[in-house]
């Protein structure tokens, strides 16, 4: 986007119109989704579901508002498994109301690229083994489009570091060795009670977190943040501390966010309208089959003859019905159900939800996530105030799955 990958730092206001222009110069259809934003659906950039594609030389308008603050980002809606694994994909700061008391606002924008011996990206998209397997996983780390970058900040700062996951599959966990970060907000939401991250930073594919960092202010050395979902540590970047001490000792007092509109809903889970989404398919899975766009297909037939090898509830990719129709200002429960051998980032759009239940135990205060990931044999039942009219999409985020048909909607009504 704009020559740039990840492309501009979007800053934007909360609760005030914005206006922006994607115009195509590839030589193949594209779109933009806002991704996390509780938008108009005409502007969510989904082709076919609420938009056509933005054929090459031509551009849409996206106008749209954003009630909520926090940390988000944009991304191709159309073969997004191949476009959004090629860099179209940015960062989006919905900015509070007042400025966060913070030294320091920070992107991390984490990303996995599948290069070939010689650091060529890798023209494998699409790949049907990946479709059916855990997604496209790539060999090269990078962070803001770099490799080790520094991230430079004073002694004593107190830091804001806006974490995004932008990989097509891979669930990536990041570790601060010699810092103490606290975990402030999660995909864009702000937490009531900012919690201490006691264990590596997990972020599937889409989500964020906000951490708040205070370094320590007789430091002038660095701090390594360490990629380690493998169990190998990885530089992913580098804490780069330098300069004149901002203050004489670390803050005692933690900082809290402001909170969004979404902080005073609540679920009515005695009212809610119960729905059941079963995954099945991929690699070592138990499906014998599924229905197509109205049409029945053997396991065999439905790979050859699709590409599809996921379903929900028994249908593969995107049929002519929603998966439920709901009135507007209703609950919606959602139990999740995974019956596959590989876990899946299950992604809502237009609106967030709580987890208030996993496998079958009640919980409580869960925040409130646009995606959150469904693990091998669990259940997770949502919750959600179906508040936002129109068809919204509800799909895996590990993209060659949502490919190969993990993708149903919803329609608000």
């Amino acid at each position: 986007y704009n020559g740039q990958c990840p492309g501009p730092l979007l800053r934007i206001p909360r609760n005030r119109p914005v206006h922006i222009r994607l115009e195509n110069a590839l030589g193949e259809p594209t779109s933009v989704h806002w991704h996390g934003i509780r938008l108009d659906n005409a502007m969510d950039g989904v082709t076919g579901l609420t938009q056509a594609p933005v054929a090459p030389g031509q551009s849409f308008d996206y106008r749209f508002t954003s009630p909520d603050a926090g940390t988000y980002w944009y991304h191709s809606h159309h073969r997004s498994w191949e476009q959004i694994g090629r860099g179209l994909y940015g960062p989006l700061i919905v900015e509070e109301d007042t400025p966060v008391a913070v030294d320091h606002d920070l992107v991390f924008l984490a990303d996995d690229w599948r290069l070939d011996e010689k650091g060529v990206l890798e023209n494998t998209f699409g790949s049907l083994h990946d479709a059916a397997h855990g997604g496209r996983t790539g060999n090269w780390l990078t962070v803001n489009g770099d490799t080790r970058p520094p991230l430079k900040v004073r002694p004593g700062a107190r830091v804001r570091l806006r974490c995004i996951s932008a990989a097509n599959a891979r669930i990536m966990a990041f570790s601060f060795p010699g810092l103490s970060p606290m975990v402030a907000a999660v995909d864009g939401q702000p937490l009531a009670t900012p919690l201490p991250l006691n264990e590596p930073l997990e972020l599937a594919p889409a989500q964020r977190a906000d951490l708040i960092i205070d370094i320590p202010p007789t430091s002038d050395t660095q701090f390594d943040i360490q990629e380690v979902s493998t169990g190998e540590p990885i530089r992913a970047a580098v804490m780069a501390v330098d300069g004149t001490p901002i203050r004489e000792k670390v803050l005692g007092e933690t900082l809290v966010l402001p909170a969004n509109p979404l902080s005073g809903i609540k679920p009515d889970l005695i009212h809610a309208r119960n729905m059941e989404l079963l995954m099945e398919g991929g690699a070592m899975g138990a499906m014998n089959g599924a229905i197509h766009q109205g049409k029945m297909f053997d396991m065999r037939s439905l790979v050859t003859e699709t590409g599809k090898v996921w379903a929900f509830n028994g249908i593969a990719g995107m049929g002519k019905e929603p998966f439920v129709e709901i009135p507007r200002g209703q609950t919606l429960s959602i139990n999740i159900i995974n019956d596959t051998r590989w876990p899946h980032a299950m992604h809502m759009h237009g609106h967030h939800f709580k987890v208030v239940e996993r496998n079958g135990q009640p919980v409580s205060d869960a925040p409130w996530r646009d995606t959150e990931l469904v693990e091998v044999n669990e259940k997770v039942r949502i919750a959600l105030v179906a508040d936002n009219p129109g068809k919204w999409l509800l799909h895996c985020h590990m993209l060659e799955h949502h490919m190969a048909g993990m993708g149903t909607w919803l329609s608000v009504v």
